[in-house]
């Protein structure tokens, strides 16, 4: 089993390694999801939304994923987040998305803030890509389509007052798995 878990424990602290996040990093993922589509009309009428400009995600066998990200209520930035996942299952490579969670009302903003914060396995996100077909979700499945930022359309809604959209910045990675992800919030 450590063998196994040595491999996995080399992506996870390679994901690690990656540099914080720039502060327009933030901006600059939050652009991406304005120019989609479908993501777009959520900045309309959404009470506030949780940005993550990188997750890095690896795995055999186990995975894990980590991605430090903001939070904004009212488009005001009022938090620093983080999302860590643990899967297991089928599953081999790694990859790097992001990541922008839409809280729909007052309520849904105040349960994700309220500490520790969990997706079970059934949430789940939508993937932002060019190509048809490519999906993702909280419980393990992976987006591996191709990306083009200014052309993305997506279909998706609110489910238990959040909605989730990621893009896939790149690897590759096949999984079927099961997990959720689970997050924490520090206001600033």
């Amino acid at each position: 089993m450590i063998k196994r878990l040595i491999p996995i424990l080399a992506l996870f602290s390679l994901a690690l390694a990656v540099s914080p996040a720039r502060a327009d990093e933030y901006q600059d993922t939050i652009n991406v999801f304005k120019k989609a589509v479908e993501s777009s009309r959520f900045f309309k009428t959404a009470y506030g939304y949780a940005v993550f400009p990188t997750i890095g995600k690896g795995g055999v066998g186990v995975g894990a994923a980590y991605g430090e990200g903001r939070v904004y209520e009212k488009g005001k930035y009022v938090g620093d987040t983080s999302m860590t996942q643990l899967t297991v299952g089928f599953q081999l490579g790694g990859q790097a998305y992001s990541q922008i969670i839409f809280f729909q009302n007052r309520n849904a903003f105040k349960e994700f803030t309220s500490g520790n914060f969990e997706f079970g396995a059934e949430a789940s996100a939508v993937a932002i890509t060019a190509a048809a077909g490519a999906t993702a979700n909280t419980a393990g499945s992976s987006a591996g389509a191709s990306v083009n930022k200014h052309e993305a359309t997506v279909v998706g809604a609110y489910n238990k007052g959040l909605a989730t959209f990621t893009v896939a910045k790149g690897g590759l990675m096949y999984e079927a798995t099961i997990g959720g992800q689970k997050f924490t919030y520090k206001p600033r």
